[in-house]
């Protein structure tokens, strides 16, 4: 006699709604419990919504591919448990399918740049994973927020699973309550996961960020591939533009990161990082400051030089600014007053320029001293101005707000400054000062103020003395 051996077939085979054979092995089970001395009230759904899982689960099953489905083994679980009654165990298994699903295809695409992502600033978290099997410490919540972030699904994608795993965590058996679901919507939960996820082809945006990321990896990038990737950063959505960035980030900061991997990283980053959002900008600071704070040197030295390639020091933190003005005011300073002051300062210059950034927006513990010391180089030293700083000062002028042109025009009462204002070149950049800083005056006083110090006829070292220009100079605004 031959022994039948059962076949595995691409279709999937339908099947009756057996009500009569749920209702009877929900009777022995009840039965089994109640001689144990078990409760047996809301044990399982209704037959008739288990009948209703059964007769539509064998069309959603039929969309996998048949090699997919046979390694399917959370489905298994879930089929089983929806159809003795249990839909929060099934629940349960379907969602361990979804994340098994998932975490394929991070390992597929780029392990270490979702990490990157998963982890954001949370630097503690991202030391801790290092290779596929520390992925189950990336939570539920992570997992789909960084797989939506790397194109992995898609924003409807995203909506329609994380519905789900909210479902799981307050109607599954993970986090059991009075929710009840329907045979449907367990089903309709099996379909979304396979269309959204199993089956679900990866993007083209995605798919070219896999491959940039892969071969800047594996080699060093020509002319030609950096060329070839700005333009495919020219047509990034912002959002992906920030979460690429993001990942160039984590691979620079990297403490495993191979010379090789830091010199792309360098290249693609001046290239993508017009396109990069202030939100992601600012990110890169806070880290940066955090790091200082914890003492990770090597992780604060990467991202700082990330930074500073792209001129990109007004996003650090105002703390941090501060200090590196300071510092900066310090060298303009001592150059400016120091032997070879023309050739000197530029370089100085051109880094307070940097550090005020596009905005002019300066953190207030240096921002009088920052005033002080510009209005300082501007005017001179008397023998003349560095020409090729004095582009680096007419920038900050142009940056100052109101509020610091108030501040800039009053420098006059100070001895210090109206001693510059007794040489040629004082008085020719005082004139040039006042026309760059009246547009900027809104006050009342600040206007009286400029009006009376354009009527004075006496030199402007002389202003100081006047009595109707020291009343509004002192006035309050």
């Amino acid at each position: 006699m031959t022994e039948v051996v059962p076949t595995r077939t691409s279709a999937v085979v339908q099947t009756s709604a057996p009500g009569t054979e749920l209702a009877g092995f929900e009777a022995s089970v009840h039965s089994m419990l109640e001689q144990f001395g078990l409760p047996t009230e809301q044990l399982f759904v209704p037959v008739i919504e288990r009948v209703s899982m059964v007769s539509n689960v064998g069309n959603v099953l039929a969309e996998l591919d048949p090699a997919v489905r046979a390694e399917s083994h959370y489905v298994s679980k879930m089929v089983a448990a929806a159809t003795v009654g249990l839909f929060d165990a099934a629940l349960n298994y379907l969602w361990d399918e979804l994340v098994s699903a998932l975490r394929s295809r991070v390992v597929g695409f780029d392990l270490a740049y979702f990490f990157d992502i998963a982890a954001g600033n949370n630097t503690d978290l991202r030391k801790g994973l290092k290779s596929e099997d520390d992925l189950p410490s990336v939570d539920d919540a992570r997992l789909l927020r960084a797989s939506l972030e790397i194109g992995l699904i898609s924003d409807v994608g995203f909506a329609r699973l994380d519905h789900i795993r909210f479902m799981r965590n307050h109607a599954s058996a993970a986090h059991p309550n009075q929710n009840n679901l329907t045979g449907l919507e367990l089903v309709t939960f099996l379909q979304l996961c396979i269309r959204e996820v199993i089956n679900t082809p990866t993007d083209t945006v995605t798919a070219h960020t896999g491959r940039l990321l892969g071969n800047t990896k594996k080699g060093l990038l020509d002319q030609a591939a950096v060329d070839a990737a700005a333009a495919f950063f020219d047509q990034l959505p912002p959002d992906r533009a920030d979460t690429l960035a993001n990942g160039l980030f984590g691979l620079y900061t990297a403490p495993d990161r191979t010379p090789m991997v830091a010199d792309n990283v360098r290249l693609l980053w001046p290239r993508l990082w017009p396109f990069v959002r202030d939100a992601a900008r600012s990110s890169y600071g806070l880290r940066h400051a955090r790091a200082i704070a914890s003492a990770e040197i090597a992780f604060a030295t990467a991202a700082r030089e990330l930074i500073d390639l792209v001129n990109g020091t007004a996003y650090l933190t105002t703390e941090v600014r501060a200090v590196d003005m300071s510092e900066a005011l310090d060298l303009l300073s001592d150059a400016h007053h120091g032997f070879n002051n023309f050739y000197n300062e530029p370089a100085p210059a051109r880094r307070v320029l940097d550090l005020a950034g596009e905005k002019g927006d300066v953190p207030d513990l240096v921002r009088e001293r920052y005033i002080h010391v510009v209005i300082d180089c501007f005017l001179g030293n008397g023998y003349g101005v560095s020409a090729a700083a004095e582009v680096s000062y007419e920038k900050m002028l142009a940056r100052f707000s109101s509020a610091d042109a108030g501040v800039a025009l009053r420098l006059f009462m100070n001895p210090v400054y109206s001693s510059l204002l007794t040489s040629s070149v004082g008085r020719t950049q005082w004139g040039r000062l006042l026309d760059i800083l009246e547009p900027k005056l809104t006050s009342t006083t600040d206007r009286n103020l400029m009006a009376e110090i354009r009527a004075f006829t006496g030199n402007p070292d002389q202003l100081r003395l006047d009595t109707r220009v020291k009343q509004l100079a002192t006035a309050k605004a």
